[in-house]
């Protein structure tokens, strides 16, 4: 017995020599900026709220493991913006004090893009909206000087981040309209439940300047117009729901409304826009939109079964890409080769070569639940 237990020990002594001790600590950083077809994935978790993702993937990788970039955390129906003049990721989050109950505290939460850990935060008052990510929740303004986050208690109201001083400025009010979209300056329009876009102008210390409403422009109760365009050029693309799009220029410091014009004229099999993200525009000015057909009153959220591409200019369809499987979101690359990527309806992300359509690969199995917006770097 003891000779066992002697040659026992040796063994063990032997292999423990052998295993050296594994490197911990150690930070990995990703370049900044991140390679064109690289995406941020943003994964709501709907089904369990609290326990967001914003994942970074290499979307033109064949490799599960070497696709999978990093990835950060956000709490409740996590939005992000990704800055263009400084290595930030800003991440709006909402905390209870009991983790499901208790007081609740709304948090900026400011991420360092290379290393995707937390380096700030600005707590914001406990109203912002808790929905459905979209892009028009959290914007900058004013060189990204001046963050602006929409808020629904249901009363809309827009709260004002100072980025450099990294604290929060006040709150402005927008009756009747709702979401941010970034004017000139230090202002942004609202679209309002009338047909009206409301314009503010802030100033420097994000205070209220002036407010302006516009003639109402489109039919709110007959082709209501979907409150996330495409925005190209400074110029954002409205599609509504019977196929019409609304093209209002942005650039300025206060909208100015173009001509409609039909997405589906000339076209037959009922065709609409459809899904969570359904309009996108790439680095050469293309518009895309998710379409189904046979659509009908109700089927606004439907997922899209082929993306259609259209030259604003020219107002006519340049390309009709058919998808290997329906999408209730999407997302393009902004560079001159773009990805389409979009989330299939088995929660899945479909990769395709945007140029030519064809269908490059399924990303699955990344920890993804439900992802419902993607980023590209700007």
């Amino acid at each position: 017995m003891k000779k066992l237990l002697a040659m026992l020990l040796v063994i063990c002594s032997t292999a423990s020599a052998e295993i050296q001790p594994e490197p911990i600590g150690r930070i990995q950083t990703l370049p900044d900026p991140y390679p064109p077809h690289w995406i941020v994935a943003v994964d709501v978790a709907f089904f369990h709220m609290n326990d967001g993702k914003l994942i970074v993937l290499d979307a033109d990788s064949d490799d599960p493991a070497g696709r999978f970039k990093g990835m950060m955390n956000g709490t409740f129906i996590p939005v992000m913006y990704m800055a263009e003049t400084r290595p930030e990721i800003y991440v709006l989050e909402s905390f209870r004090a009991r983790g499901h109950r208790g007081e609740r505290t709304d948090v900026m939460t400011i991420y360092d893009k290379t290393t995707l850990a937390p380096i700030d935060e600005v707590v914001i008052p406990a109203k912002r909206v808790s929905a459905m990510p979209t892009e028009y929740y959290l914007q900058l303004v004013d060189d990204e000087k001046l963050a602006l986050i929409y808020n629904f208690t249901p009363a809309t109201t827009v709260s004002v981040v100072d980025l450099e001083k990294r604290e929060f400025l006040g709150e402005v009010p927008i009756p009747g309209c709702s979401l941010i979209y970034p004017l000139a300056g230090r202002a942004f329009a609202s679209l309002c439940g009338d047909g009206k876009l409301l314009t503010i102008q802030l100033d420097r210390n994000g205070k209220l300047v002036s407010s302006e409403r516009t003639e109402a422009f489109f039919d709110a109760d007959n082709d209501p117009l979907m409150e996330k365009p495409a925005i190209i050029d400074g110029i954002a693309y409205f599609p509504t729901f019977l196929g019409n799009v609304f093209p209002v220029d942005l650039s300025g410091s206060a909208p100015v409304i173009g001509e409609s014009w039909s997405l589906v004229e000339g076209v037959e099999g009922g065709w609409r826009p459809g899904g969570i993200v359904l309009a996108q525009g790439d680095a050469s000015g293309r518009l895309y939109v998710l379409m189904h057909p046979d659509g009908h009153d109700g089927t606004h959220k439907d997922p899209g079964s082929e993306v259609w591409v259209f030259d604003p200019q020219t107002k006519q369809r340049v390309d009709r890409i058919e998808l290997a499987l329906p999408a209730i979101t999407m997302g393009l690359t902004n560079d001159d080769d773009p990805l389409l990527v979009t989330t299939n309806i088995n929660l899945e992300v479909d990769v395709y070569n945007a140029n030519s359509g064809e269908h490059l690969r399924t990303i699955g199995n990344f920890g993804q639940e439900t992802v419902f917006l993607f980023h590209s770097d700007r």
